[in-house]
């Protein structure tokens, strides 16, 4: 009897007979945090929405800021640039292109917030102070995404230079097809992607650390009233800070994107290497921190509102959850 629990003991201590633990079950239906995978995406498309159009006239001043044009080149400044839209098309010019925006912006952050909350939620495991994971989730969020918002931000931006080159957006998008090909609206894609990678992760991480530092400063008080002006602060120091590190990477994508429009430089290739050289030596090394201030100005408050909405639009469906779960 006594050799028989020797034999079952070694058993249980042979390291091949160990028990696996094994890892969570992957159910979309449910992504973490309460809520289920469409809930995600829902608040991720009405946050990105609201982001993107209440920041639209700051950005047609960056993409005017951004364009190359044929030398020779002035420093162009926010006034400058903002008399320039004014004083030639009238105070509607800054919102030209917003539709595309719309069409682009909702379907691309559901992507990018579902993303991002069942990655993190797999590779944090139940560490929420893990800043790797969250900068790695925001990469893989932002490379879906951006394969999704793509060819709408490049309808955006051609329509937001304006001078009547286009009648609207479906006039940009039949053009763009029959004079220049389907390719033309990823040209930016690749150098998109390489730089919303990097943006995400300084974003993603840079906004969990903060509001982490934001909720331990003061526990008692971030509560349904107050919780807000965290989510929005945290996401205001993120978006600047990232906006600021890719600004040179953003050039480049403006310039892939209007290449050939309004007198903006075609370019033979999509090469990120020779968009960079070429701006180099018409603008100098200046000319990759074109837009700079507007960039920051744009996503810093950009940021803080997505976020808060974000997390709003998630509370609400907490709610809606409890009630159903109680009912």
């Amino acid at each position: 009897m006594a050799t028989e629990a020797t034999t079952t003991v070694a058993k249980f201590q042979d390291p091949d007979l160990r028990p696996v633990t094994q890892k969570p079950e992957f159910k979309p239906e449910i992504a973490h945090d309460g809520l289920k995978f469409w809930q995600f995406m829902i608040a991720g498309s009405i946050a990105g929405s609201v982001e993107h159009m209440a920041m639209f006239p700051v950005d047609t001043i960056k993409t005017h800021m951004q364009a190359l044009r044929p030398c020779p080149l002035k420093p162009v400044g926010i006034r400058q640039a903002f008399r320039s839209i004014i004083q030639k098309e009238g105070p509607s010019a800054l919102y030209r292109g917003i539709w595309a925006m719309g069409l682009g912006a909702g379907p691309a952050h559901a992507v990018y917030f579902s993303f991002y909350e069942v990655s993190k939620k797999y590779l944090s495991a139940g560490d929420q102070n893990n800043s790797v994971a969250h900068a790695v989730s925001g990469v893989f969020a932002t490379v879906s995404s951006d394969a999704v918002f793509t060819p709408m931000d490049m309808v955006k931006q051609r329509l937001q230079m304006g001078e009547g080159t286009y009648k609207g957006v479906w006039d940009c998008v039949k053009r763009v097809m029959r004079e220049e090909g389907v390719g033309a609206f990823y040209a930016s894609y690749r150098t998109t992607v390489l730089m919303n990678a990097p943006f995400t992760a300084v974003h993603f991480a840079t906004y969990e650390a903060a509001k982490k530092a934001l909720m331990e400063v003061s526990p008692e008080r971030v509560g349904d009233e107050e919780g807000w002006l965290v989510h929005a602060t945290a996401g205001a120091a993120a978006g600047g800070l990232a906006a600021a590190v890719t600004t040179p990477l953003d050039v480049v994508k403006t310039q892939l994107q209007c290449q050939g429009v309004c007198g903006c430089d075609r370019f033979t290739s999509s090469s990120i290497s020779d968009v960079l050289r070429t701006i180099v030596k018409k603008d100098g090394y200046r000319g990759l921190l074109r837009g700079w201030l507007p960039r920051m100005l744009f996503h810093a408050p950009a940021a803080a509102i997505c976020w808060s909405t974000y997390e709003g639009v998630k509370s609400f469906f907490h709610d809606i959850n409890g009630d159903s779960n109680t009912a």
